[in-house]
């Protein structure tokens, strides 16, 4: 089973016969790979009621729910992960949100846009504009982003919060990572993918 290039270093990440919960899964698909090549269990929640129906569709378990709300209805460490890519910066309380993703689950996997890129920069500072890459594609007036972070941004959080990075890759758009990325990271990198868990 195929993964698209966006899932595939997560996918990576995740041990066999783990549990496994996906918050904005979308339609299910880093699950449904996750179940058939890896013996996972979980569950994924999404806001999207046309998500919902691609997960079931897929034989995904899937909750609807708004990640703005927490995790609450979860037991303290009932995952081994928890996972959230490219939603970070769509939740209004990113900080509270991590640290309810290390409460249910033992580690987190998060991936973001890396506000910090080259492209970022050039558009604001020398544009005076929002920026719109390919990593952020929307407009200022349609976008979900609410909570844009960089590299060094989000590593601050795991020091003053007590995590700690087990891994971290930075790609480019395709989500290849290239020497440029692994060399200067918080300029030319622009999606971000950790995996953290509590120090």
């Amino acid at each position: 089973m195929n993964l698209r290039a966006d899932l595939q270093i997560p996918g990576q990440w995740i041990k066999p016969n783990s549990r496994v919960l996906d918050l904005g899964c979308g339609d299910g698909s880093l699950l449904k790979y996750l179940q058939t090549e890896h013996n996972v269990t979980g569950y994924g929640i999404d806001i999207n009621h046309s998500n919902i129906v691609e997960c079931i569709k897929k034989g995904v378990n899937v909750i609807q729910n708004n990640l703005d709300a927490g995790l609450s209805v979860f037991e303290n460490n009932t995952f081994d992960y928890v996972i959230m890519t490219q939603t970070l910066q769509a939740i209004w309380s990113p900080d509270k949100l991590i640290e309810d993703m290390l409460r249910v689950g033992r580690e987190a996997i998060i991936t973001f846009p890396n506000f910090g890129h080259w492209k970022s920069r050039i558009n604001l500072g020398l544009g005076g504009r929002m920026p719109v890459t390919r990593s952020l594609p929307h407009r200022w007036y349609s976008t979900p982003n609410i909570h844009l972070c960089t590299i060094r941004d989000f590593e601050k959080l795991c020091k003053h919060m007590k995590f700690t990075i087990i891994k971290r890759t930075v790609v480019n758009a395709s989500h290849k990572q290239t020497a440029a990325t692994r060399w200067f990271p918080n300029l030319l990198g622009e999606i971000a993918l950790y995996h953290i868990r509590r120090s």
